[in-house]
């Protein structure tokens, strides 16, 4: 009697949806790695952001309520404080960042080597939080913007608090720096950043 030996049944090939979906989850993937590689070596040029050569966000932030200088409130700021033909600093800051409160004495360092307005965004903190983180460190900003709903900092692509931005004299961002700022990176990257964006054409 002939013995039937039965062909092992070939694997059937794979449906192209599970190709399909493994496209996005490889690509998120790829880019959390170059955001941690980037994070890791503190040189935020390695971050990608679409808002590099383009014109800093046209939101209205209003002021942080409370804040005075010799007697004066200190004004939020809008589209036209940064469109004034001088280099402008963003920072965006929380009195709740742990960073923020580490980086705030070198805001004061750069402002003094740099000669650059610096403008603040207060970011998704609830009152009188910013009031009181300014009023015991010390305020270094020109204006300081309220972000209540964090609006403003989807609008400027911030990663996480502290983030910093450099905006040119045409109102278009020229630099960004997510984490907090160090004297070495201030040294070594945003004073040069700065530099080169008041060497650029004003018009």
């Amino acid at each position: 009697m002939q013995k039937i030996v039965e062909k092992p049944e070939r694997p059937k090939p794979q449906p192209r949806r599970t190709k399909l979906v493994l496209v996005p989850i490889l690509f998120f993937g790829g880019l959390a790695a170059l955001f941690a590689y980037a994070l890791q070596t503190a040189d935020p040029s390695k971050l990608p952001s679409v808002l590099i050569g383009k014109p800093a966000p046209s939101l209205v932030l209003p002021a942080l309520p409370g804040l005075v200088r010799d007697g004066q409130p200190i004004p939020g700021f809008g589209p036209a404080d940064l469109n004034r033909g001088d280099v402008t600093v963003v920072n965006v800051w929380a009195s709740w960042c742990v960073p923020c409160v580490q980086e705030h004495p070198l805001l004061t360092d750069l402002k003094r080597l740099t000669g650059v307005r610096l403008l603040g965004i207060n970011n998704k903190d609830p009152e009188p939080g910013g009031l009181r983180f300014l009023t015991r460190l010390g305020n270094p900003f020109d204006a300081v913007g309220v972000d209540a709903n964090g609006r403003a900092a989807i609008e400027w692509g911030v990663y996480g608090v502290p983030e910093t931005f450099v905006v040119d004299g045409r109102g278009l961002i020229t630099h960004k720096h997510v984490g907090p700022i160090t004297p070495e990176i201030m040294t070594r990257i945003l004073v040069p950043a700065i530099e080169a964006a008041k060497a650029k054409p004003k018009l």
